[in-house]
């Protein structure tokens, strides 16, 4: 079976799953998209991954395994999303310590948010495509749009509250002072928000 390279495209809150994210998956060398219902921890952590302006105060547990892997030499080579079962995806990390090679089980939001730190990449099999890949018209949805950003924003009912228009009145200094705040408290949401309304002014 013929491997696929993919890239992540976005994020966004599940309409579907309560309390869920939607991670969707680009292939490389296509048009399909591959998305996968995650949980909001894994969402945060793959998110923060992605973003280069957000560095939390105390390392995450993704964080924490990377830093040990480090220590001891262990590199995870790439992630292979393997099988999928009942709508539910398998994954493995491809490892290797001394040039000795290691596959080891894991979640496929696990996988791919400690894929994220070792720069490695992420495949999954054609067949695999083939079944659950989707092409997406030009008529999308909102959650179906929200993917596409490359700068990625975790939405979910309680961010209701916290609205653009809030910080449009705040001066860029202002907004960075609350961006190092939310940072510092652990509010990662709150930081995405504030960091794209610092991205609209300074673009």
């Amino acid at each position: 079976m013929s491997l696929v390279r993919l890239n992540i495209k976005g994020i966004s809150y599940s309409q579907t799953q309560n309390g869920a994210y939607a991670l969707i998956l680009n292939e490389v060398d296509g048009e399909r998209q591959l998305p996968i219902v995650i949980g909001a921890f894994e969402a945060q952590s793959i998110a923060i991954a992605l973003e280069k302006d957000i560095r939390p105060p105390r390392p995450l547990t993704h964080d924490l395994f990377k830093s040990f892997s480090d220590r001891f030499d262990i590199v995870v080579k790439q992630v292979i999303i393997h099988k999928l079962v009942d709508g539910v995806f398998y994954s493995s990390l491809i490892c290797e310590r001394d040039k000795i090679e290691e596959i080891i089980d894991a979640r496929t939001s696990d996988a791919i948010a400690l894929a994220l730190r070792f720069k490695a990449p992420i495949f999954t099999y054609k067949n695999i495509l083939d079944k659950a890949g989707i092409y997406l018209s030009n008529d999308q949805t909102t959650e179906e749009k929200t993917t596409k950003k490359e700068k990625v924003t975790l939405k979910s009912p309680k961010e209701g509250k916290v609205k653009e228009s809030d910080f449009k009145n705040k001066t860029l200094d202002e907004l960075n002072t609350l961006l190092g705040k939310a940072v510092d408290s652990e509010d990662y949401e709150r930081a995405a928000r504030i960091r794209d309304e610092i991205s609209k002014r300074t673009s």
